[in-house]
């Protein structure tokens, strides 16, 4: 038997273990995690505290039985102290205090990541929260429901920023959203996008401070305004959304790290020690956009990396076929999807590219139900293969990224899409489809 140790189980450590107990049969598998749950949804946080569905049991889509059930062993609540990598020995503390060790053939690291907290003064005061576990999001839905909390202050306009401002906007609270930059959802949309979501939210009654950076929180115990370079406001409750760092705390001694402090895996998710393994937001992940390792923390990409870690544990060499990075968000009806690169992020990688833009109606004009659409398709400049797409629109328009991320991963060029045999019914699209026009008016 092969007995392998998984610390953290949210979207990566899970789809490792479930690879691994479903698939291979030497296999023992111990998973320990230092909270009370495991498998929460967190992009599904701002929905429930925005009352949008009806409770939040639906966001765990697994439990500690299921794996149970399949032979596995698990330590919930119990805090992993540090690794001897030498005698590959688990150091753990369980809730009542309790001490042991688990020793490992393979060790699988799912720690994810851990919120930026900047070091301002005033930081420790009462109802200023973060948002990541599920205990984040219970405590801000119970804090909403007071009738105390009137003005909410957001600092990021990231996804989480913009979907948390959104559900304390139809909580009914005066909602301040805070960010550095010039506008919202810059690390994923270019600003022809964005400026669509950011009149949505000024349309939706949240006041955008963008272009501010948080100095200071006031208060008496409980934050009661907060300063930034531009000015000073009242505010009951702060939701810290900046985003995220990679949680290496047990590897980084011993792992090779990237830039940012993620562990630095293969495509076959294999750290620089040959018997531990890294998945998820704590680890590097590989873009078909870049051609290049990087990092790009989403659930999606952590349960495939999860996958591809278990069958290599397991024996069967598997390797990564890469990500682009997809991913969308819905804000008060508008829905916006991208994968790749953006215009502005190419910029940033050194990648030469140029862009089609093209705006349209869903559906043929004499149909009732209808709506507009923008795309830009963004091609790398020397070889014409598309690197990233962005759609918006209040239709669903969601299913059109996944052929552009395939389209990425198999280094299509813009000239391969212009003739694209894509069918047309007016119940769903163009004769001219935005796709083709975009793509035929390339350079």
């Amino acid at each position: 038997m092969t007995k392998t140790v998984i610390v953290g189980t949210n979207h990566a450590g899970i789809a490792a273990a479930n690879t691994l107990l479903d698939n291979f049969d030497d296999q023992e598998v111990v998973m320990i995690d230092r909270s009370n749950n495991l498998s929460y949804l967190g992009c599904g946080t701002a929905l429930w505290v925005g009352r949008q569905i009806d409770s939040y049991e639906g966001l765990f889509y697994t439990n500690r039985e299921d794996f149970e059930a399949k032979g596995a062993r698990i330590s919930m609540e119990t805090t992993v102290e540090r690794v001897d990598y030498d005698k590959k020995e688990v150091h753990c503390l369980s809730k009542t205090g309790e001490a042991f060790i688990e020793n490992y053939d393979k060790l699988i690291l799912a720690t994810g990541s851990v919120p930026i907290s900047p070091k301002v003064p005033g930081r420790d005061l009462e109802n200023i929260h973060f948002l990541k576990r599920f205990q984040d999001g219970q405590a801000v839905d119970q804090i909403l429901g007071s009738e105390n909390i009137e003005n909410v202050a957001v600092i990021g306009a990231g996804y989480i920023g913009v979907e948390i401002a959104e559900a304390a906007k139809r909580r009914g609270k005066n909602v301040l959203l805070f960010d550095a930059m010039e506008r919202s959802l810059p690390s994923y949309y270019d600003k022809w996008f964005t400026d669509d979501m950011d009149t949505i939210l000024s349309e939706h009654g949240i006041d955008l401070h963008f272009g501010e950076l948080a100095k200071e929180y006031k208060g008496d115990k409980k934050v009661e305004s907060i300063v930034t370079d531009k000015g000073e406001y009242k505010v009951d409750l702060v939701i810290n959304a900046i985003g995220f760092l990679p949680n290496n705390e047990l590897g980084k001694e011993h792992l090779e790290l990237f830039k940012n402090g993620a562990y630095l895996v293969d495509r076959h998710q294999q750290t620089s020690d040959s018997n531990v393994y890294a998945v998820g937001d704590c680890a590097t992940i590989y873009s078909n956009a870049l051609q290049d390792t990087t990092y790009i923390a989403l659930a999606t990409n952590a349960v495939r990396s999860g996958i591809v870690a278990g069958y290599n544990v397991g024996g069967v060499a598997l390797e990564s076929t890469g990500v682009q990075g997809s991913n969308g968000i819905s804000i008060f009806g508008l829905h916006m999807v991208s994968t790749g690169l953006s215009v502005e992020a190419a910029a940033k990688n050194g990648i030469e590219v140029k862009y089609t833009d093209f705006e349209d109606l869903q559906r043929p004009g004499f149909m009732k139900q209808n709506a507009n659409v923008k795309i830009r398709i963004v091609y790398e400049e020397s070889s014409r293969r598309v690197v990233g797409a962005q759609l918006s629109s209040t239709e669903d328009i969601s299913g059109v990224i996944h052929m552009f991320s395939l389209a990425i991963e198999e280094k299509v060029t813009i000239d391969k899409l212009k003739l694209l045999d894509i069918f047309f019914l007016p119940h769903f699209n163009q004769p001219y489809n935005y796709i083709t026009m975009a793509a035929l008016s390339a350079e």
